[in-house]
This record gives C-alpha cells, sequence and structure tokens, in this order.
C-alpha cells in the first residue's frame, strides 16, 4: 500500500514516515503542500493520503477539495494530521472530503487505529 505524506515540515514528513514504516507501511512518498502532492499523484496514485491542514500554496482542505474534484483520485481516502483542534476545523475539513482527522502531537497507536480505521472502510 502506498502512502502519501504531504506536509510542509520536512521534520514532521520524516516523523510520519518513520511512524508507518514501523507500523509495516514502506511503500511512502512525500509532498512538501496540496500542489506538489497533486502533481504526485496524477503521476503515481497512492492508496492513501495523510495530510497536513497548514501548508503555503494550498492548504490542507484546499487540497483536499481539488483532489475530491480529479474523479480518478476522488476515492483516496484522505487522514488529515493538524494542530487545528477546534470543533469548526473538524466540520470544514470533512467537509472538504477528509475521510478522519487526528490533532497534533500524535502517538504512533493513535495514527495506527486512524490508518486501519480507514482501511476497514474500504
Amino acid at each position: 500500500m502506498r502512502v502519501l505524506v504531504v506536509d510542509d515540515s520536512s521534520t514532521m514528513r520524516r516523523i510520519i514516515i518513520n511512524t508507518l514504516r514501523k507500523l509495516g507501511y514502506e511503500d511512502t512518498c512525500e509532498a512538501g503542500d496540496g500542489r506538489e502532492a497533486l502533481k504526485s499523484l496524477t503521476a503515481t496514485p497512492a492508496d492513501m493520503v495523510v495530510t497536513d491542514w497548514n501548508m503555503p500554496e494550498m492548504t490542507g482542505p484546499e487540497f483536499v477539495e481539488a483532489l475530491r474534484a480529479m474523479p480518478d483520485l476522488a476515492k483516496i481516502p484522505v487522514l488529515m494530521v493538524t494542530t487545528q483542534a477546534a470543533k469548526e476545523d473538524v466540520i470544514v475539513a470533512m467537509r472538504a472530503g477528509v475521510n478522519d482527522y487526528l490533532i497534533k502531537p500524535f502517538t504512533p497507536d493513535a495514527l495506527k487505529d486512524k490508518l486501519l480505521t480507514l482501511l476497514a472502510k474500504e
């Protein structure tokens, strides 16, 4: 299973990718913002996306809306991992098309639980 990690922080991308690998998800790729992520997905689709909210060029919700508008990629499960913790933020993300939401900081077990939940819904 190929997982695309989208975050403008290279440190956070590394943390998420290392956590994914410890959980057995070896096939990972990364992007620094939503525009880069869309280019990556167009070239090589992923089976799941883990994205941040706060990014330059295109926010997480804007990225997810753009992704959902692309027929070939619209069904990819998306987990938003962000510091945006307000109820209103969760609502905005869900309306954009996010499948699940995880607030930073997170534990490896919390990430694993969210991934397993998303995969079970497929």
